[in-house]
């Protein structure tokens, strides 16, 4: 507790320590200081930060010995008295301050303060020495401050002030002291801000803003010295600190003293680690595109091989090698300094031992077959058990997402694996098929988050990692939306398809709401086929010159590899492949989007050619019912009784011809203008998707475009395609 306390009260005791030192600068019968300034809060943190950096004093932590130079300092100035008082101060403060800790940092930090304040009223300002005035023999006391001149009857005294302060003016208003970016280069070498040199996130560098008024040599200096490392030079910068604060007397007689550590002196101490981070800036950039040699690339494969697929083969294949060169060396082939030799048994070692890799890869673990499944089940090229899994899932997935359950589906799964040619798959590549709910929200339905998942095993996870499984499954969503637009339309052509509406069920109609029928049937046929044309083009380009076309390409590089990391670039130009001409890469989201407005758009239409030839049945079986019960209406009672409760509900056939074709009509009109606007809205969709194919720089894309529109019919539409 008393420790959480003492940490509680740190940033208290830092901003009392802050307020005492700017007040001690404050002009007389000035306000006192607003710890709420923007003034007080900039030093407040940059006081954080001085604390938080790792610069140290150039003093040992030594209270008696810090002690020992203050007093030996008050004797040197004749104030002996001071020098006795300040050693019982001491005494009393290292004997009865047990609650201090670092007893000599608070020694130190009062020294420096002194120190500061002494420099500050003696020393004359280093900037323009040729206007350096010599000091009186008699000393006056001169009650001034800086901008404030005292009227005093002295003349001398006048003109002196007077040269101070324009002395103090010119040097604060045209240059910085380089003792001020000395410090801050320091600072900004561990990547703190300093006053005068503060981090530009445009350039992303350390630099002197243009605010500043230094020359340009000190500002390139400052620059060049400001590139250096954050974190592997504090050794170095710790006794870079003790020198800037070491004095020594200079040549000029103006000036008393001033600081060893100039910014020429600065650059000779960095020349040499400047070199160093120079030096391995350029080996990683070198190195960024390089692969290891033989060498590296047998102990991937050996670590591999005993880690990932826990096999010791690999030695039988090396020890092979050292006795066929062994036999060489014997009869006087391998010698000392015969590094040719040496790197052709290394060569040789490494081909062996990627070659049994490789043989177990594709036979003890099957990756060829492995890849396979994962183009048949997650790429949907299973095409019966696709379909039948899609027939059995359908009414299922039509439901609210958070109403599904996952073991129903993987239940549905089994049935399709069992009802198609996947059942003669292998078993152990069939218990890695699994059913895969997506995080969903309110109001997706199942269709939105039903996915596929293959549970890839080591060692098969190191090509098919986590990375590259999340890129097939987004192959996979792309692919079931189309496979569901593909769907949707066949449900919507077995609707279609059984030609039961035949003119003479509605012999009764009037003739315009019979022409209205057959124009709005005739729609819908049209709008299908168009839907149909785009779609079917669409899955064969998919399905055939992208999946069958990567796949083969991915199959003639497998077969060529002669190592692993040949066998992950193979694979990877193959997924790359696919979600490049799948319309899913970085260059083709516009395409991507417009596509799946266009599923969207389909659907729909799914749902209206449904609800219409679902309403042409009703209203012609109504019609058939009205004409059976108008015929044997004065037979039945019975009859008569079920027609009067048929109107009831609000059944067509007691409403009589005339409200019957009334109702008929306008459930036709209204379709019509449902199909109208979906016509309309598709055809400005097809043609902005089939606008774009052109301009895309994947070549396969314009092979798209060249099925799309064989016939020209849609360049004639759209001359500027």
């Amino acid at each position: 507790m008393e420790e959480e306390e003492d940490q509680q009260k740190l940033p208290d005791l830092v901003k009392e320590l802050v307020q005492r030192l700017l007040s001690q600068n404050l002009p007389p019968n000035s306000p006192p200081l607003n710890p709420n300034s923007p003034e007080f809060i900039n030093s407040l943190r940059y006081a954080h930060r001085i604390l938080s950096s790792r610069l140290t004093p150039s003093v040992a932590p030594d209270a008696a010995a810090i002690a020992d130079s203050i007093k030996r300092r008050l004797a040197a100035h004749a104030r002996s008295s001071e020098a006795l008082s300040f050693a019982d101060l001491f005494s009393k403060f290292a004997h009865k301050a047990q609650s201090v800790n670092n007893k000599w940092a608070v020694i130190y930090l009062l020294k420096i303060i002194s120190e500061d304040r002494h420099h500050s009223h003696h020393q004359p300002p280093p900037l323009l020495p040729n206007l350096a005035f010599s000091q009186p023999a008699t000393h006056h006391h001169k009650p001034w401050t800086n901008g404030a001149l005292l009227i005093s009857k002295d003349p001398d005294n006048r003109r002196d002030v007077a040269f101070r302060d324009f002395v103090a003016f010119v040097r604060e208003e045209n240059e910085v002291s380089e003792e001020a970016l000395v410090r801050d280069v320091l600072y900004a070498c561990q990547g703190v801000d300093g006053k005068f040199v503060k981090f530009e996130s445009e350039s992303k560098r350390y630099a002197v803003p243009d605010s500043v008024r230094v020359p340009r040599a000190t500002r390139s200096i400052v620059h060049s010295l400001c590139e250096l490392g954050v974190f592997e030079y504090y050794k170095l910068l710790a006794v870079l600190e003790a020198q800037s604060s070491n004095p020594i007397p200079l040549v000029s007689e103006s000036a008393t003293s001033g600081n060893y550590l100039s910014l020429r002196r600065l650059a000779v101490w960095l020349a040499e680690p400047m070199v160093k981070m120079r030096l391995m800036a350029d080996l990683v950039e070198k190195c960024r595109v390089l692969r290891g040699g033989a060498i590296l690339r047998t102990g991937k494969s050996i670590n591999f091989l005993r880690v990932c697929c826990e096999d010791r083969g690999w030695a039988d294949a090396a020890t092979e090698v050292v006795d066929d060169k062994g036999a060489a060396s014997r009869r006087g082939g391998f010698g000392y300094g015969e590094t040719d030799t040496l790197e052709f048994l290394v060569d040789e070692a490494a081909k062996r031992i990627d070659k049994h890799l490789l043989d177990v890869i594709f036979k003890r673990y099957k990756f060829k077959e492995h890849c396979l499944a994962i183009k048949r089940y997650l790429l949907l090229g299973q095409g019966d058990f696709v379909q039948y899994l899609m027939d059995i899932v359908g009414p299922e997935l039509s439901e609210p997402a958070n109403t599904i359950s996952s073991f129903k589906l993987s239940g549905l799964l089994e049935t399709a694996i069992r009802a198609s040619n996947a059942q003669y798959d292998d078993p152990d590549i069939l218990d890695r098929l699994r059913v895969k709910m997506m995080p969903h929200e309110s109001g997706d339905r199942g269709w939105d988050v039903f996915s596929l998942e293959y549970d890839a095993r080591v060692p098969l996870d190191t090509v098919f990692t986590e990375s590259v499984m999340a890129r097939y499954l987004r192959i996979f969503n792309f692919l079931w939306k189309l496979r569901r637009v593909e769907h949707a339309l066949t449900g919507t052509w077995k609707t279609m398809k059984p030609n039961c509406i035949t003119s003479n069920s509605f012999t009764r109609l009037q003739h315009a709401v019979k022409m209205q029928l057959v124009s709005t049937l005739r729609r819908c046929q049209v709008l299908w086929v168009e839907i149909n044309h785009f779609i079917s083009n669409l899955q064969y380009y998919i399905m055939f010159e992208v999946l069958e076309v990567s796949w083969s390409n991915f199959v003639s590089e497998m077969e060529v590899a002669e190592d692993l990391d040949d066998l992950l670039a193979a694979h990877e130009k193959y997924l790359h492949s696919i979600v490049e001409k799948s319309l899913l890469g970085e260059l083709s989201q516009s395409l991507s989007k417009s596509l799946f407005v266009i599923f969207d758009l389909i659907l729909r239409f799914r749902s209206r050619a449904d609800r219409l030839y679902e309403g042409i049945h009703e209203l012609q079986a109504r019609m058939t019912e009205s004409s059976s019960s108008s015929r044997d209406q004065n037979k039945s009672r019975t009859r008569k009784q079920l027609t009067d409760k048929s109107a009831e509900q609000g059944s067509w056939i007691a409403d009589g011809r005339k409200a019957l074709t009334q109702r008929a009509g306008e459930f036709l009109r209204n379709m019509g203008q449902d199909l109208d606007a979906i016509a309309k809205e598709y055809s400005s969709l097809q043609e902005e998707f089939i606008s774009q194919l052109p301009v895309q720089q994947h070549v396969d894309l314009k092979f798209l475009f060249f099925r799309l529109d064989f016939n020209e019919f849609y360049r004639r539409l759209c001359p500027s395609m």
